[in-house]
């Protein structure tokens, strides 16, 4: 009889958390990472660890620190935990804010999207005041609930290119924790074969922006040692330039755009 504490659980495939672990008949594959690079956001390099090349650049990262005020990052997670927290895999938990979609088959539907959350308005109206975020216009918000007791993490991924736009954009709050980039392949012409990964240090309160190569050729994740207390993150996500003016869902985009500028969202 499998127990009840499975039910708290909606890892499938290969996804873990500490809830189902035990129960599952493979284990975890061991970590293999072969080079061990920290990221610097004043130089933009990738700084080694022990004794590989010193260091390379990394371009595609950008990092604002104290995006957030103490006190709007208190007003955000209250407004969040009036709001019911859906179990995710990997031992998260998630409130969406975004248009249904099957990226297998190329659909997407409003479904129950109603916009994006009042209190992100005055966000991204900050966000779209830096240059490198100029035009920025995010029609999802993913709201994600890591929890250390729970096991929680994400795995190494890259997100989809055919509906979500060139820049990844995602809050942080509650705690510090780290951004690990990688690259299976390595990087063969500087010396490097097999693993790499590339650790970005996010700070309480700090926006991340990935864009570029850091987007579209490094995945990304969350490991699990790195969640040492509550974390909450909220990213956001704008659309590929087929759902802009002039692409093929043009005309689809420029409905979603409208629904997400409304503010008046609540969860799905």
């Amino acid at each position: 009889m499998i127990p009840d504490s499975v039910a708290f659980c909606a890892c499938k495939g290969i996804r873990r958390c500490l809830l189902c672990e035990k129960l599952k008949e493979s284990q975890l594959p061991e970590e293999t990472v072969v080079h061990l690079y920290l990221y610097n956001p004043e130089s933009m390099l990738a700084v080694c660890k022990g004794g590989e090349p010193a260091s390379f650049l990394f371009p595609g990262v950008f990092l604002w620190e104290d995006f957030l005020s103490e006190e709007e990052e208190k007003e955000l997670i209250s407004s969040m935990d009036k709001d019911v927290w859906n179990l995710s895999q990997s031992g998260r938990k998630k409130q969406d804010f975004g248009p249904k979609v099957n990226f297998k088959k190329k659909k997407v539907r409003f479904a129950n999207f109603s916009g994006l959350p009042p209190l992100s308005k005055k966000l991204v109206l900050r966000m779209q005041q830096e240059e490198s975020l100029t035009g920025f216009q995010p029609v999802e918000q993913c709201n994600l609930d890591y929890q250390p007791q729970r096991g929680s993490a994400i795995d190494p991924h890259l997100d989809d290119s055919w509906l979500w736009g060139e820049r990844l954009v995602t809050v942080n709050m509650l705690s510090d924790t780290v951004l690990t980039m990688s690259l299976e392949r390595g990087l063969p012409h500087l010396g490097l074969p097999g693993e790499v990964n590339v650790a970005v240090p996010l700070p309480r309160r700090s926006l991340v922006m990935l864009y570029g190569e850091a987007r579209h050729r490094w995945k990304h994740s969350i490991l699990r040692k790195d969640v040492r207390e509550r974390r909450v993150c909220s990213t956001y996500r704008e659309l590929s330039a087929e759902f802009l003016p002039g692409g093929q869902y043009g005309e689809l985009g420029a409905q979603l755009l409208n629904v997400a500028a409304s503010f008046n969202g609540t969860p799905i």
